[in-house]
Parts: C-alpha cells; sequence; structure tokens
C-alpha cells in the first residue's frame, strides 16, 4: 500500500508532531499493540500516542483502535506490502527473516545457511543476499518492497558510527560494511548492531516478559557476548563495547584470546575451546567424530559422558559470570540463548553456579528475577536486528 510509504517519505523536515506519529506508526509495525504497550515502548505519553492513533486511524494508516465493545485494542497497521528484514550475521551461520509488517511478528519468513562469515565478508555477501531475496519473495512481496534492514553481527559495533569499533577483530576487516553494502543493495537505510545486543531487544520486544525493565541477554555460541537493556534503553557504551563478558578474564596467564589478551571467558567456554576439550578427552578413539559445536552438543544430548560434562562445566563457568552481572545491575530477567543452549545442560550448570555466588536476594525464588531459555530460539538475533532496522527509520534522514 503506497500510503504508508508516502507517510515516511513526506515527514523530512518535520515538526514534533509528525515526528511522533512516525515513532508510533513504528511501533506498530514492530508489533501490533494497546495504545498502553506503545505509550511504554516509545516512552511517549499515552495522550500523546492516543492522539497519534486517532490521526493515523483516520488517514487509513492503522486500525483495530477499539475493539467491538468499545474497549481498547491492539493498534495494528492496515494491509501493507511494505517488508521489514533482520539478518544475523554469525560466525558458521547467517539468519534472515522477513515480514510484512501488517502481520504479526511470529509471521516470519526464514532463511538460514551454515556458511557464516569465517571465510570473510566479501564470500559470505553472495550468499547473505540470495537468503535475504528468498525470505522477501517468501512473503509474497519482492526487494523493491523492503523498507528497513537491520543486522546482527557478533562483534562490537559503535553506536555514534554504526561501524566495527576498532580494532576490526577477525573474520571482519577494515573496510567492512555490511550495513553499508546491503543497505546500498536494497535501496534502505540499513542498521547494524552487536548480535548479543539484538538478543536482548528481541527477548524484550516479543517475550512474554516484554514488560521487564532491566534485562541481560546472554549468547553461548561460537563466542559469548551479553546484551544488557536499562528502562527500555540498550546499555552499549562509549564504543558499543558494553555487555562484553566474553572478553572479560578468567584465567590470567590463560590461553591468548583473539582480542590480545589471555584467559578471557571466550577461551575457555567458547565454541573452539569445548570442541578441543572433547577432543583432548578422545586421544585414544573418536577424535576426529568432533569438529564443530554442533557435534558436541549432539552428543551430549545422546548422553556421551564426556560431552555432558563439557557442557555443564561451561554451564558453571558462565553461572559465575552471570552472577556478577546480577550482583552488579540486579535484571528482572537474564535469558540464555545462542547455540548451547541446545543442550539444557548447559542451562543447568548456569542455576547451580548463579544460586552459590550471587546475593540471595537478586536471584532467590521470591525475588522476581528469572533465568531462563529464549523463547525465540536460533531466531532472536535476527529478530531484535529488524527491530533494529525498523526503529533505525525514527530519524526522517532515513531513505526509504
Amino acid at each position: 500500500m503506497a500510503g504508508i510509504r508516502d507517510f515516511f517519505n513526506g515527514l523530512a523536515g518535520s515538526p514534533k508532531r509528525n515526528e511522533n506519529r512516525r515513532k508510533v506508526l513504528l511501533a506498530i509495525a514492530i508489533k501490533a499493540d494497546t495504545q498502553v504497550g506503545i505509550a511504554r515502548r516509545t516512552v511517549l505519553s499515552q495522550a500523546t500516542v492516543s492522539t497519534a492513533v486517532r490521526e493515523l486511524e483516520g488517514e487509513g494508516l492503522v486500525t483495530g483502535a477499539r475493539t467491538d465493545g468499545g474497549r481498547a485494542g491492539r493498534v495494528c497497521l492496515v494491509p501493507t506490502d511494505l517488508v521489514g528484514v533482520g539478518v544475523h550475521v554469525g560466525f558458521n551461520h547467517v539468519t534472515v527473516v522477513a515480514r510484512r509488517l501488517d502481520k504479526d511478528y511470529e509471521t516470519v519468513s526464514v532463511r538460514a545457511n551454515s556458511e557464516g562469515v569465517s571465510r570473510g565478508w566479501n564470500r559470505a555477501r553472495p550468499a547473505v543476499q540470495d537468503l535475504i531475496g528468498e525470505a522477501v519473495r517468501d512473503t509474497g512481496c519482492t526487494l523493491s518492497d523492503v523498507f528497513s534492514l537491520g543486522i546482527a553481527v557478533p562483534r562490537m559495533i559503535d553506536p555514534r558510527t554504526n561501524e566495527f569499533t576498532r580494532p576490526v577483530l577477525h573474520p571482519w576487516r577494515h573496510g567492512d560494511d555490511p550495513a553499508r553494502d546491503l543497505g546500498e543493495w536494497l535501496g534502505v537505510h540499513a542498521v547494524i548492531d552487536n548480535d548479543a545486543n539484538l538478543g536482548a531487544l528481541a527477548e524484550q520486544t516479543y517475550s512474554r516478559r516484554e514488560h521487564a525493565e532491566t534485562v541481560i541477554y546472554v549468547k553461548a555460541s561460537t563466542g559469548v557476548g551479553a546484551g544488557i537493556i536499562i528502562h527500555n534503553n540498550l546499555l552499549r557504551g562509549r564504543g558499543g563495547m558494553a555487555g562484553e563478558i566474553g572478553h572479560l578474564t578468567l584465567e590470567p596467564d590463560g590461553v591468548m584470546c583473539q582480542c590480545g589478551g589471555r584467559g578471557c571467558l571466550e577461551t575457555v567456554i567458547g565454541a573452539e575451546a569445548l570442541v578441543q576439550r572433547v577432543r583432548q578427552a578422545r586421544t585414544r578413539t573418536g577424535a576426529a567424530d568432533f569438529e564443530h559445536l554442533e557435534d558436541v552438543i549432539r552428543a551430549a544430548r545422546e548422553q556421551d559422558p564426556v560431552c555432558m560434562r563439557v557442557i555443564k562445566d561451561a554451564g558453571r563457568t558462565l553461572g559465575s559470570f552471570l552472577a556478577q552481572l546480577c550482583n552488579l545491575i540486579n535484571p528482572d530477567v537474564v535469558v540464555v540463548g545462542g547455540q548451547l543452549t541446545e543442550c539444557h545442560l548447559l542451562l543447568e550448570g548456569c542455576k547451580e553456579s548463579l544460586h552459590r555466588f550471587a546475593l540471595p536476594g537478586a536471584v532467590a525464588e521470591d525475588s522476581g528475577s528469572v533465568l531462563e531459555l529464549s523463547e525465540l530460539g536460533t531466531r532472536a538475533e535476527a529478530q531484535g536486528a529488524l527491530v533494529l532496522g525498523l526503529r533505525g527509520q525514527e530519524s526522517p534522514k532515513s531513505t526509504v
């Protein structure tokens, strides 16, 4: 529908009233919601949201402000062919989600591969573009209908520049700019951020704990990272390095990490470390069967004692670090996501250490704080990227 696109294109340099209407319309595109929910997510007053919704409904852009009984209902976009896209470019996989903006967040087209960016962005980019094209076409739309693009990467992103924080770490190289490359290809303003940050954003936006004020999302996969949300705001830090728990020091004289440090948490419970630990225990037989983290996870789920112990120990180690975060931030919820959560032993180990090392008042059953697995599974980071892409259209300078 041209009306929604025209609405956004016609607001450059607009006054505060139109900026608020733009913010409200984008919040509805992110998730159909009640006016109370929209006010909470946009940090606008309920009166401002009510006025904006009434005007948008009068312009034929939203519907459903009231139920048949006159009660407040979910406000939705009218049917549109505009599509939001979220991309998670991991080390060993790529996940793409695409959604027509008038559809529910669960009604997404998903495409994925097991290649990732491990061999470099220039080699990965064509496959990423193919996945985006497939996902968008599966919505019944075309690439020209793409309205927004968000990208999640397992690296630090400077929030002031929308680029990798220096120094750029492997496998990315100086000059790599996936937001620029994919944005120019699609003709949209693309936004990029750390994947753990976007996992946190997705969990707060779409999980059943959407009203949680303070959220920690931990991604345990090839690497380890955390996204932190406080009062609806992602805690990024000055250079985008907030939440990098994978590079907190566990063993001061330990293995060298790719960040230049020694004994970082990632060198102890990251994918390479866990695979190596299993292979060391299999020196007599079977070491060749374990090349990737998924091999370890599969064997653990099949009751292999070595793999079970390795994953549960990783959970215990992670839990001790989460205990320090809970003492520092006192979150409402800690969500654990990433590939390692495919084995239940990781969460069991986390809980053991969390309750051993955190202040009782921060993690006790009656404290209100919760440690749980991601509800969104392996799509969390890509779903968060889709949300980020839509939020990135709030600026009147964005191009559509």
